[in-house]
């Protein structure tokens, strides 16, 4: 299997999530792209911007979970890339992108891995709004 996953404090660029799952043997290439929003239910004002910050060990932990999410499948390849530092509304956080045979292989293992990062991935996220005020998210 195929597999790219880092933690990084450049935009993410979707094409090269693509092209590092390409391969001829793929019927389905699945990808997620999480967008930074304008707004958190949880909150009451505007998002202007999201700060993420992560654990020194995000990276060794992003590559265990990216090659579990594809154990007992017939996966081909996996890209995943989560962003840290200043991300504005609009901008990608995280792009996910699985290559398999089937589809419904690549639906289903991009979908577990996406909730598998969310909640196993130590980043946080720092909220901050058009006031001025900020609210960290994630922070256990």
């Amino acid at each position: 299997m195929n597999l790219m996953a880092r933690i990084t404090e450049h935009p993410l660029d979707i094409r090269a999530h693509l092209t590092a799952v390409g391969d001829p043997r793929a019927g389905a290439v699945a990808t997620f792209i999480g967008l930074v929003r304008n707004h958190d239910s949880s909150v009451a004002g505007e998002v202007v911007v999201l700060e993420y910050s992560a654990h020194s060990d995000a990276d060794a932990v992003l590559n265990r979970l990216a090659t579990s999410a594809a154990v007992g499948h017939d996966v081909l390849a996996v890209a995943i890339s989560h962003r840290v530092g200043l991300s504005r509304v609009g901008e990608a956080a995280i792009v996910v992108a699985v290559a398999t045979a089937h589809r419904a292989c690549a639906f289903e293992v991009c979908r577990r891995h996406v909730e598998s990062v969310k909640a196993d991935l130590p980043v946080w996220k720092r909220e901050v709004l058009a006031d001025g005020s900020h609210m960290w998210v994630g922070l256990t």
